[in-house]
């Protein structure tokens, strides 16, 4: 039964798109703005892998671990827009989605996503839109991440257009916290779900600590006198 709903979803969603995207223009139009989203994701991206470069040499090892970039679908977007009663158009897309484009940015320790986003927000061509820091402020389930929105200009043939790109910087226990509770908060018919939900903010509690002494350790490591 929760398959045959789940193509039933699919397929309607298929629909919307193709609804959306009822003529020429308009698909050609579509795909030009997503393929903007993209230029604007490489250009922070870019942006970020030189500031690991270089803070590595400064530092002797680099503030991030890994890098992952992606592109909403057209199907997630729509979903999005009907959700929240936007126009199905381009122009509304661009004007009221923030998430088109995303960039997850995983460090070792939390004084580094700080550093980080200090460095980049510094930069002349990018301009900060949001910023909502669930680190400091967690979410009531536990999530913890730093996210930023911010608008860099990208440079094509015929003109120079400002794009958003959604910016999220988690640590290491962060990320795998919450991947788990993702995968977890989608499953059906969960027996004592509060139950689950508590020991779950629990973890996050445990993962907060994990981070706070790791980051101690390093310090002191640092800080010690070479031999």
């Amino acid at each position: 039964m929760e398959k045959s709903v789940g193509n039933m979803q699919e397929i309607r969603n298929r629909e919307q798109v193709e609804m959306f995207l009822n003529g020429k223009d308009s698909i050609e139009k579509f795909r030009r703005t997503l393929m903007q989203y993209e230029c604007a994701m490489l250009e922070i991206k870019t942006k970020l892998d030189v500031l690991n470069t270089e803070l590595s040499l400064q530092k002797s090892r680099n503030p991030f671990e890994t890098i992952k970039c992606r592109i909403k679908s057209p199907e997630s977007i729509f979903g999005k827009m009907e959700k929240n009663n936007i126009p199905m158009t381009v122009e509304a897309m661009e004007k009221y989605l923030n998430d088109i484009a995303g960039i997850r940015v995983i460090c070792s320790f939390p004084d580094d996503i700080y550093m980080l986003a200090d460095c980049l927000l510094a930069q002349d061509d990018i301009t900060l839109v949001a910023r909502k820091d669930y680190i400091k402020k967690p979410k009531p389930n536990g999530y913890r991440s730093l996210h930023l929105i911010v608008e860099v200009p990208i440079f094509l043939t015929d003109e120079k257009k400002p794009m958003r790109v959604e910016v999220q910087f988690r640590t290491i226990a962060m990320d795998f916290w919450a991947s788990l509770e993702h995968k977890m908060k989608y499953k059906k018919h969960i027996d004592k779900a509060e139950s689950i939900s508590n020991e779950l903010f629990y973890c996050a509690e445990l993962i907060a600590q994990l981070d706070g002494r790791m980051q101690q350790i390093r310090e002191k490591i640092e800080g010690a006198p070479e031999l």
